[in-house]
């Protein structure tokens, strides 16, 4: 067992002081964010009806995204959850938008904040959050007698990443309908945005 003397040291400097004081509102932010966000109703509406706002955020997020053809369709069982879910291997196009979208946000955000300070907070969301979906969509997934562990862990990753990219649009500064702050708020009504495929946006 390592004694407590043996472990590594990190010596920061004056400047480096000075540059994480400058964060740390910044910082706060973050933890707020991930601390009310573990408070939402995670997985609370899987299949109802699409309402007006599920609807509108939904257009927010494809157009944002950039498909503007696509349109929402709501899903109704496990079932076809782990069918659309499945289908998402298959197409990529959404993978690569969020992918362009995440890295110029990644951009905008170090211009914000450090590196390490970046890593800090969006790690920070993930340890918040991580137990707390995992438990969510268990919960939802057990009232409807569904024991996919594998369905469940998509679930719940998906809302991990989704809160991950919201933080990452808040450090950036990203306006209030980006994309990945609407598909969060999709996740923060209950539902399970499960992808785009084709010209259909399936919502759980």
């Amino acid at each position: 067992m390592q004694d407590d003397d043996d472990e590594p040291h990190i010596t920061l400097s004056d400047d480096d002081l000075d540059a994480l004081e400058e964060e740390v509102p910044l910082l706060r932010g973050v933890r707020l964010f991930a601390e009310e966000a573990a408070q939402l109703p995670w997985f609370t509406a899987l299949g109802e009806p699409l309402d007006r706002e599920v609807k509108r955020l939904a257009r927010d997020y494809l157009d944002g995204l950039g498909f503007p053809d696509a349109e929402p369709a709501r899903i109704t069982s496990w079932e076809d959850a782990a069918d659309a879910a499945a289908n998402m291997d298959f197409d990529t196009a959404q993978w690569e938008a969020e992918e362009q979208l995440r890295a110029g946000l990644a951009t905008d955000a170090l211009e914000a904040i450090s590196e390490e300070g970046l890593s800090i907070a969006l790690t920070h969301v993930t340890a918040i959050l991580g137990g707390r979906l995992g438990a969510a969509v268990r919960e939802a997934a057990a009232f409807a007698e569904i024991g996919d562990e594998a369905l469940m862990d998509a679930a719940a990753g998906a809302a991990v990443q989704a809160a991950h990219n919201a933080a990452l649009a808040l450090i950036a500064g990203a306006e209030e309908d980006h994309p990945f702050r609407s598909k969060f708020a999709l996740f923060a009504r209950g539902r399970w945005p499960i992808g785009v495929a084709g010209l259909t946006l399936n919502i759980f």
